[in-house]
């Protein structure tokens, strides 16, 4: 016999089946008999697996746990005790849990129904035994109509989830046109990156060349107001030689004007030098 288990329960009969499930379970495994076995710890032992295993249920359903307080009428700190293994209840109930998880549930019956066919009688009084036995039936029944509830639900969710399955790929082949648009979209925007890259590489190979031509433009800047510079040197130096030539002119106009005088004061030097000389020869003559 295999049975569908709800382990992370959705619904409110769903958290209920798994609640009962793990308290029915738990109940009646080999060494919760004999925990069970002093009348004075019975009920107290059946009311904390109770506790436990709505907690649990309650939790794999995704509730709080204030939510789960309230709805059982304990306290948050009983509940957290639960639901971290803190009490004996707790660890027992997680166990079955996990058990169940594992598949195990049906070991877990078998076990329950040899119990039921005189195991218990030799661990519990006939009182405590027909107790316990008319809540197994109770627990039991329960456990027949879960199951036939789900086995009954499995029909409809197949169909729902082939309803599901349906929608779930008319989604999948809009998402699969939707990433081919990406695709493209991507492949275009790598085309257009790589000729931004390209323009942002040209970009910055002609600011090095801009560099490099402001750096001559300042060197020829820089000879341009040294040539500049010279010019003005030179006009001064023109302005001068013209000044000096001006005076060179002057001097040379003086030297001929000396030159003139010179001639002419020769000239007469030669006039007296000649009448000097005349004179003698007129003194010469007389004297002799």
């Amino acid at each position: 016999m295999s049975v569908e288990v709800p382990l992370n329960p959705i619904t409110r009969s769903e958290i209920h089946q798994l609640e009962s499930l793990l308290l029915f379970a738990t109940l009646f495994r080999p060494e919760v008999i004999e925990l069970i076995k002093d009348p004075a710890e019975r009920l107290t032992w059946v009311d904390s697996l109770a506790v436990a295993a709505g907690a649990i249920a309650r939790e794999k359903a995704g509730m709080t746990v204030s939510e789960i307080a309230r709805e059982l009428g304990r306290t948050e700190a009983t509940i957290r005790k639960h639901l971290k293994g803190e009490s004996k209840a707790g660890q027992l109930v997680r166990e079955t849990y996990e058990l169940i998880k594992q598949g195990k549930l049906d070991e877990l019956i078998k076990t329950i129904e040899m119990i039921e066919k005189g195991g218990l009688k030799e661990v519990v009084a006939k009182e405590e035994y027909e107790k316990l036995l008319q809540e197994y039936e109770k627990l039991k029944q329960e456990f027949e109509e879960i199951k036939a509830k789900v086995e009954a639900a499995e029909l409809e969710s197949l169909e729902k989830a082939k309803k599901e399955i349906e929608e779930l790929k008319s989604k999948l082949e809009k998402l699969e046109e939707e990433k081919k648009e990406l695709e493209k979209e991507l492949k275009e925007y790598k085309v257009k990156l790589m000729e931004h890259e390209a323009k942002a590489k040209r970009a910055e190979e002609l600011e090095a060349k801009l560099k490099e031509l402001e750096e001559k433009a300042k060197a020829v800047d820089e000879v341009e107001a040294k040539i500049r510079e010279y010019e003005e040197k030179a006009k001064e130096y023109e302005e001068k030689l013209r000044e000096k030539d001006a005076k060179i002119e002057e001097l040379e106009a003086k030297l001929r004007e000396y030159e003139d005088k010179v001639k002419s004061l020769e000239e007469e030097v030669n006039k007296l030098k000649d009448g000097i000389r005349k004179a003698k020869e007129l003194l010469d003559s007389l004297l002799a």
